[in-house]
């Protein structure tokens, strides 16, 4: 048995414009982090929606920050991340690490990780992970972290994104 292999054109395809990707993208539930450091003087963070575990041996975990991210690049610097896997309850909490400026960590209890970075209370789980390399993607880049600690909440439920709206898991 044989496959025919189809050479495409890529010239000759148009690319879906980006209201449409991000509409078609939002059937895709996820759950949503802030991802977090320290840079020595104060704690910096965003929300992301794009993390995903990459591989476990050796263990690996990826996101990706727009790049017009005003956060990442102060966070890069920093090195040691903790990626703070939010609660259902914790809507408050990534709406105010989703915006730019002011001082996000104000707002929400904390506690330094064992590497140093931002552990958030309430958080469903922690990923403490150093950055070891980036990649180009268009308006964001592709981040990939080792993993060095892990911590979960054996109970609770994830913040999920879905349709461009929060909402829980029901089992």
């Amino acid at each position: 048995m044989s496959a025919e292999i189809t050479v495409v054109d890529e010239t000759a395809l148009s690319a879906p414009d980006a209201a449409t990707l991000k509409k078609v993208m939002g059937h895709f539930c996820t759950g949503v982090a802030v991802i977090a450091a320290h840079d020595g003087d104060r704690p910096l963070g965003f929300a992301c929606q794009s993390v995903v575990s990459v591989s476990l041996e050796p263990p690996y975990i990826s996101f990706c920050p727009a790049k017009t991210s005003t956060s990442w690049p102060l966070l890069r610097e920093a090195g040691e991340l903790c990626i703070n896997i939010l609660a259902a309850d914790q809507k408050d909490v990534c709406s105010t690490f989703a915006v730019s400026g002011g001082d996000k960590f104000a707002q929400v209890d904390w506690s330094h990780a064992g590497n140093g970075a931002p552990a958030l209370a309430g958080a469903l789980a922690r990923i403490e992970a150093t950055v070891e390399l980036e990649h180009d993607a268009g308006d964001h880049t592709i981040v990939l972290a080792r993993i060095t600690s892990l911590t979960a909440d054996a109970d609770g439920s994830p913040l999920l994104f879905f349709k461009g709206g929060f909402g829980g898991f029901a089992v």
